[in-house]
Formats: C-alpha cells, sequence, structure tokens
C-alpha cells in the first residue's frame, strides 16, 4: 500500500513467479467452513478498541495516501444502512482529506485473524481520479515486539485514473535487518467503470504453496506463496485517495459501498 505508484508501474517478482490463470475456475466454498461474517447490520468499531470486532486505524497507527482515516463519528466516516457499510471520503473547509479504515484486530493483534482460507469482499468503489479503494490482509508478525517485516496480500486496489482494471499484490516490506524487500503485482482487466457501476466480489484463497485471486468467484491469477506469508493473516479494507496519483480532480465526496466480509476455512 506504501509504494503503491511505483508498483503498479513495475512489477518486481523475486519470490517466484506469479501466473494468471489459464482456465478459470470457480471457487467450490462447499469445501470449507466460514470463520468470519460480517454482513454490516450494524458497524461494531472504535478508533483503537478493546473490544469491538473492528478499530479505524492500522495497528500499527501507519496511515499512508492522501487522505487521513479518522475516528468513527456522527455518519462519518462509516453508516451503514439496509445491510450495506458506506466509507466516505471528503475535502473539509480546512483544505484536508478525511476518510476512513477499518481492521479486523486491535494494536494488540486481539481480534480476527487466520492462516491459510479464503477470504473475501463484495464492494462496489467509487468512480473518479485519485480515489483508492482497497481489500488486503497484513500477517500479525507485524505487531510484535521486533518485527521482521510485513507480509501483506492486497487482494484488490483500484485507482481510479485506471478505471478497466485492478491491481492485486504480493509483499514483503522489510524491517529487521536481513530481511528482503519482495513485490509482485498483477492487473486484472475489467469492463471500463464496472466496478464502481456494480458490486463484485474480490477474493483470495491462501494455502501453503499457493495463493490464488478471484474475481466474483473465478480464479483470474495465481502465485506461490512465500515462507513469509505462512502466518495468520487479519483483515483491512478503506478508502484511500492518491496513492501518488494527481487528486486534483478528486470526486468530494467519495463514497466505497462494502455489502459483506468474509473469512473461510477447511474443516
Amino acid at each position: 500500500m506504501r509504494f503503491a505508484r511505483a508498483l503498479l508501474v513495475s512489477t518486481a517478482v523475486a519470490f517466484g513467479a506469479s501466473v494468471p490463470a489459464a482456465e478459470a475456475e470457480d471457487i467450490d466454498l462447499g469445501q470449507y467452513q466460514m470463520t468470519f461474517e460480517e454482513n454490516f447490520d450494524d458497524l461494531d468499531v472504535s478508533e483503537w478498541g478493546p473490544g469491538t470486532r473492528w478499530i479505524a486505524h492500522t495497528p500499527w497507527s501507519g496511515d499512508f495516501g492522501d487522505a487521513k482515516f479518522v475516528a468513527p463519528g456522527d455518519h462519518f466516516p462509516f453508516t451503514v444502512q439496509d445491510g450495506i457499510l458506506t466509507i466516505t471520503m471528503k475535502k473539509g473547509d480546512d483544505g484536508r482529506w478525511r476518510s476512513g479504515l477499518l481492521a479486523s484486530v486491535d494494536r494488540k493483534g486481539v481480534g480476527f485473524s487466520q492462516q491459510y482460507g479464503y477470504f473475501e469482499m463484495r464492494a462496489k468503489f467509487p468512480a473518479g481520479e485519485g480515489v483508492w479503494p482497497a481489500f488486503w490482509l497484513v500477517g500479525v508478525e507485524r505487531l510484535a515486539d521486533n518485527p521482521a517485516g510485513t507480509a501483506e496480500i492486497d487482494v484488490v486496489e483500484h485507482y481510479g485514473r485506471a478505471p478497466a482494471e485492478y491491481s492485486s499484490s504480493v509483499h514483503v516490506w522489510p524491517i529487521a535487518e536481513g530481511v528482503k524487500k519482495s513485490s509482485v503485482t498483477h492487473k486484472t482487466p475489467v469492463p471500463r467503470g464496472s466496478l464502481s457501476d456494480d458490486f463484485h466480489r474480490y477474493g483470495v484463497l491462501i494455502e501453503a504453496e499457493q495463493m490464488r485471486f478471484y474475481l466474483d468467484g473465478t480464479e483470474v491469477w495465481s502465485h506461490p506463496t512465500p515462507e513469509f506469508h505462512r502466518q495468520p493473516m487479519f483483515i483491512l479494507l478503506n478508502l484511500g485517495l492518491g496513492a501518488g496519483w494527481p487528486i486534483e480532480n478528486a470526486p468530494n465526496p467519495a463514497e466505497m459501498k462494502v455489502d459483506y466480509v468474509r473469512a473461510y476455512a477447511r474443516p
């Protein structure tokens, strides 16, 4: 998430080759049990916890992009109605952009995380230059006292400047000496504007040897699972801004709609 523009224009494969799905296959969730379900009938969120299902920041206190992720307030940046979460991003009278992020664990790692399994979000994204909605996973190692690095999987990042595609990525961000930075990004083409016109399902199946990425339940590409990613992962979703691209024409306000977030594991 932190260096999205560079990754979008140049993919550096450092831990095995990514492979587009040669023959598209649908995921069979009949083989799995649901382990996490958020249908947004209401929203259990606080700024930092403890004791809520979601917190409103990255657990390591790392903001990114050109919009500040703010604490939940009265009808901003989160609202729920008829089972749909709306994350609103807007520019205030002070000229500063503000938006929302949800994370499924708090700063102590308390909350939902899972090693392996299938993770999915159904959502509709805003249209317009500068918008940067995302659904992503981070390894719990990031929250250790002395983390080696950050294991990150970006299930979907949509850059509003490119309305006919979205990106998925696998990253290792080093923190300790001796950990090598590694990144690979895959772009999935879609009909122009479709991600903002309709809801779609974005998912990833993580197994010990392979990760498989899905759009609307159909596999679009796969990648070998790095050793650093063989750990429990927690969930984040947000409406960001910029990612290094111009924001002068960003829509104000912009809204990301989320129907549900779910996770599954093999029995």
